[in-house]
């Protein structure tokens, strides 16, 4: 039986679609991260409605909501970026992924090209032996 001879090439392809499918999963965590830690911060803004009882509780509250609204929109940048990179690595993993399946069709079409000439040699072996056994049989039959 004959080796693929694109078996190296298609250990690449599979090895660049891990690799692809690691750096999707990574940028999705990521994703899932700053949408948590956005969650949060939005959380905290609630926290700080309830009313403040002085001056200095006003300036607080302020100083607070200004931190948390700037942090807010920082991680909003960040998410925006985040959603392109998955969107990125997700492609990149699809396209990883149709090589992979194209050196995958070549080795399913090599695999049973060889079967077939496998087939076709044993049919032969047995279409051999059948005629020897006739010719035997003839051989021996009285006439």
């Amino acid at each position: 039986m004959a080796v693929f001879g694109l078996a190296g090439l298609l250990r690449i392809r599979r090895l660049k679609e891990e690799r692809a499918a690691y750096e999707m999963v990574r940028s999705r965590s990521r994703a899932s991260e700053l949408a948590s830690e956005r969650h949060q911060l939005l959380d905290q803004l609630d926290d700080h409605a309830h009313e403040a009882r002085d001056v200095r509780g006003i300036h607080a509250l302020s100083a607070a909501r200004a931190s948390t609204s700037g942090m807010l929109s920082e991680l909003e940048a960040l998410s925006l970026a985040q959603r392109r990179l998955v969107a990125e690595t997700e492609e990149a993993h699809r396209a990883a992924r149709r090589d992979v399946r194209a050196v995958e069709k070549l080795e399913e079409k090599h695999a049973a090209l060889e079967q077939e000439s496998v087939l076709r040699a044993e049919q032969a072996i047995l279409d051999e032996l059948a005629a020897r056994a006739r010719r035997r049989l003839q051989q021996e039959a009285p006439e």
